[in-house]
């Protein structure tokens, strides 16, 4: 059976609810936002029932966008974010499990009314995420790509993430959630159908994921949140050895001409309280929490993260680029998923 057999015939046969999971992989813990526990309440009760997510992928400013989701399933992610967009936007979502599209199809019409839209402003494509080019999907016309715990589970995740980059206009990101390993996966864990189905088997080495984005145009990975995983399955347990796998959140930004190390020219940001629902701080990523109207030095990617992409008008951009500092003290190494709070000492410098 091929991998694309096994994973559509777990989570669409063998798995008949989020209570069938073995494993706490697929299992969101991050506390959800008040505006996102208010949207969530307005989700068909039967699309909530057939979620397998790993995280929560709802980033920041969505009004009017477009955006694409990954491993859709059931459509509770699709219907969540199209709530968050309004009407003007739109949300299309791409699975390959039949089974789950057809839960997500059965209640798009019933999901617009219950916002109050005049028409659905979601769309399902059947198909894989290895090769969003054969889909109904024009290059260059999402502002953002997500996905919950499914980039995992591909066989060909570099062509994956080709695919995302070519999708994405200029200053769109990759912003999604997925499991990743301590050290590289061996053979009989990847072999396993359960601990695969479960999100484990196909986890990459976290630095061989970076490593992988980078190659494919995401030159500067940006790790948002992660939390360790448990399997308190004693089977499965056993099976992984001394594997450590977490959850992540990443957020990858299409820039062309991003550095490959944190460089210091002298900039900063001002930060005006301005996103909907984060009037204090705005995260965005593990190394910089942001708060409002606080002088903020930033490393030129992280100005040109703010800067060239949809966040621009809510801060202060300070200098001009042209003189080099060198790199900012402390940048890089080591395992990226502890316990240190963002932002550093200070909460305002570069990681």
């Amino acid at each position: 059976m091929s991998v694309h057999e096994t994973v559509r015939d777990y989570y669409g046969k063998v798995l008949k609810s989020s209570a069938d999971l073995k494993t706490d992989a697929c299992c969101t813990t991050e506390a959800m936002p008040e505006h996102v526990r208010a949207a969530l309440c307005e989700i068909h009760p039967e699309v909530q029932g057939r979620y397998y997510g790993c995280g929560l992928v709802i980033p920041e400013q969505l009004e009017g966008l477009r955006i694409l989701d990954l491993g859709c399933g059931s459509g509770r992610d699709v219907f969540l974010l199209a709530r968050l967009v309004g009407e003007r936007g739109e949300v299309v979502g791409v699975d390959m499990t039949p089974d789950q599209l057809a839960v997500a199809r059965e209640h798009e019409a019933w999901q617009a009314e219950r916002f109050g839209y005049a028409r659905p402003n979601t769309r399902f494509l059947e198909g894989y995420i290895e090769t969003l080019h054969e889909l109904d999907l024009e290059p260059g016309s999402f502002d953002l790509v997500v996905s919950n715990c499914v980039i995992n589970l591909s066989p060909d995740k570099q062509s994956v993430l080709r695919g995302v980059f070519d999708l994405l206009r200029p200053g769109g990101e990759l912003y999604f959630s997925d499991v990743y390993a301590d050290r590289r996966v061996p053979e009989a864990v990847r072999n396993d159908p359960v601990l695969y189905g479960e999100c484990l088997g196909g986890a990459l080495y976290w630095n061989d994921f970076e490593n992988l984005a980078k190659r494919c145009g995401f030159t500067d990975p940006r790790l948002v949140t992660d939390r360790p995983l448990t399997v308190n399955n004693a089977e499965q347990r056993g099976k992984l050895g001394n594997i450590r796998f977490f959850s992540a959140t990443y957020r990858l930004f299409k820039l062309e001409g991003l550095e490959t190390a944190c460089e210091d020219y002298g900039q900063a940001v001002i930060y005006h309280g301005t996103i909907p629902h984060h009037p204090d701080r705005f995260l965005l990523d593990k190394h910089h929490r942001i708060e409002t109207g606080r002088v903020f030095p930033v490393c030129g990617n992280t100005w040109r993260m703010l800067h060239e992409t949809r966040f621009h008008d809510h801060f202060d951009f300070l200098g001009d680029g042209e003189t080099h500092y060198g790199i900012f003290p402390g940048c890089g190494g080591g395992l990226p998923f502890d316990d240190q709070e963002a932002g550093g000492p200070a909460g305002g410098s570069c990681c």
